[in-house]
């Protein structure tokens, strides 16, 4: 479904009760298959961790083939969760997308430690063929620069391993925040996690599922702060942790600089404008790179020109986000450029647009909701197949309306367009 947004007609006081977050879900879903005491958990309702969800209970049902569709935090963790889970026979397979996404260095690192993995297709590739056993452990080297998902794939499984596991992050590491996440989840549920600069030890152990608990998704709170800069609204965001460990939290910070302050009072986020905004942003965003399209989309609305760095795990995501990014971003008349394949830039330049903005979302839930808050500046801007969002947070539209937004389905409204003419 394609969907036409329009703006609030006053401005924006709104509350809004933030989804679970599926990193802290997904991470939850693994640990609580490998305790020996399995509890009842509550995932976040969004499409990653109903299908890892569905892979773990179909495979412990006798199922040979699990299909994760699009989701790769669940394609990376099943990998290494099934590799280390003795008397497992299964082919793990997703969508067309997920089948160009590289997995080959997380297979490697699995071989090195004793795994039984083939591919069903194209070398480095999904669908594998695993084969499940248990695995000696040891140590594994990874360059810095992969995904952040196959250090902490690696990390999940290594309890089950019978010396353990050290990992060496070779060179700068992206998305660390992520593997700090992981971390803090397993020692809350009594596993020895050490770092100690580019090193990571794991002790062999058993997890114990107790200290588990939810999160609210720091990651969906970036599209309300877009929404409170754009339209110096005043929001409220229910259900986030302060002292989160999800590193997309930075995000409170990052808006101080454009003109977005965070308040908390009984748990609640309260956002709100300030009088001042950044005349330019320079960022690495190494660590919070599914900040990117909220950052770039809300900078080229304000009109604040940006160099963002440290992009290129934007590359293999749902799409490649960054030339989508730049793609798009036309569409909204800001020319921007890609720097080195990691860089995204805008000086400021813009093009003449001559018609409302249809943006493509390539199946990605962060091209969708970034774009969306955009309304505010142009009414009735086009939001190809909306349903996307829920990857991540199927409620998002729903709660755009409740803010105030108006949200049109495309078709009725050229529709509706056409018997006013």
């Amino acid at each position: 479904m394609d969907i036409r947004i329009f703006p609030p007609e006053e401005i924006i006081e709104a509350a809004i009760e933030m989804p679970l977050s599926k990193s802290v879900s997904n991470r939850a879903l693994i640990i609580n298959a490998m305790s020996d005491a399995s509890v009842e958990l509550t995932a976040a309702a969004c499409d990653d961790s109903r299908v890892m969800e569905a892979a773990l209970s179909g495979t412990a049902s006798g199922a040979d083939t699990a299909d994760i569709e699009g989701a790769g935090t669940a394609m990376r963790f099943l990998t290494a969760y099934f590799a280390s889970k003795p008397g497992t026979a299964v082919t793990l397979t997703g969508n067309g997308r997920m089948c160009q996404r590289p997995i080959g260095v997380l297979v490697d690192a699995l071989r090195s430690l004793g795994a039984d993995i083939s591919y069903a297709g194209c070398e480095g590739y999904p669908p594998l063929r695993i084969a499940g056993r248990r695995l000696a452990g040891g140590s594994v080297c990874l360059n810095g620069e992969v995904s952040s998902q196959y250090v902490s794939a690696l990390m999940l499984a290594a309890p089950a391993m019978d010396n353990g596991l050290e990992i060496t992050i070779d060179g700068d590491a992206v998305s660390m925040p992520y593997v700090d996440l992981t971390a803090s989840m397993m020692r809350d549920c009594g596993i020895e996690v050490a770092r100690g600069g580019n090193k990571i030890r794991i002790e062999p152990g058993k997890y114990d599922a107790s200290g588990l608990h939810g999160d609210g998704d720091w990651s969906a709170a970036s599209y309300w702060y877009e929404i409170a800069a754009l339209s110096a609204g005043w929001i409220d965001l229910k259900g986030l942790s302060e002292d989160s460990a999800q590193g997309d939290r930075a995000v409170g910070k990052l808006f101080e600089r454009l003109c977005i302050s965070t308040e908390w009072e009984d748990g609640v986020a309260h956002l709100s404008p300030m009088p001042d905004q950044a005349p330019r942003l320079s960022l690495d965003m190494t660590d919070t790179p599914d900040l990117v399209p909220t950052v770039a989309v809300t900078c080229c609305m304000l009109n604040i020109p940006f160099r963002l760095s440290g992009l290129q795990t934007l590359r293999i995501k749902e799409t490649d986000r960054l030339e989508a990014l730049r793609t798009e971003l036309l569409k909204l008349s800001a020319v921007t450029e890609i720097e080195r394949g990691d860089t995204l830039v805008w000086e400021g330049a813009r093009c003449p647009v001559h018609e409302l903005p249809s943006i493509d979302t390539y199946g990605d839930h962060r091209m969708a909701m970034a774009f969306a808050p955009a309304a505010v500046f142009i009414p009735g801007i086009e939001i190809k197949d909306a349903k996307v969002v829920t990857k991540s947070y199927p409620g998002f539209w729903k709660d755009m309306a409740s803010a105030g937004f108006h949200i049109v389905d495309s078709e009725k409204y050229e529709q509706m367009k056409s018997e006013l003419e």
